[in-house]
């Protein structure tokens, strides 16, 4: 092969979720430094640390279940 596309260099993760309707209700972006979310029509990130992220989630209180998909 001579010519190739390079890949994109991201260090992140990011997905559109859309609800029932398959509207957009923002963005989620995951960094190996932490988790953002951006809700729809807004121009900036809301951020947590990744260590923030992960005692959140894990905590009792906030009800998360494991997922066995």
């Amino acid at each position: 092969m001579i010519n190739r596309f390079k890949p994109k260099a991201t260090n992140f993760c990011e997905e559109t979720i859309i609800n029932g309707k398959k509207e957009v209700i923002g963005v989620i972006r995951v960094k190996p430094s932490g988790v953002l979310w951006k809700p729809k029509g807004e121009r900036f990130f809301y951020s947590v640390k990744l260590a923030d992220f992960m005692s959140w989630i894990t905590d009792p209180k906030t009800k998360a279940a494991h997922n066995i998909n």
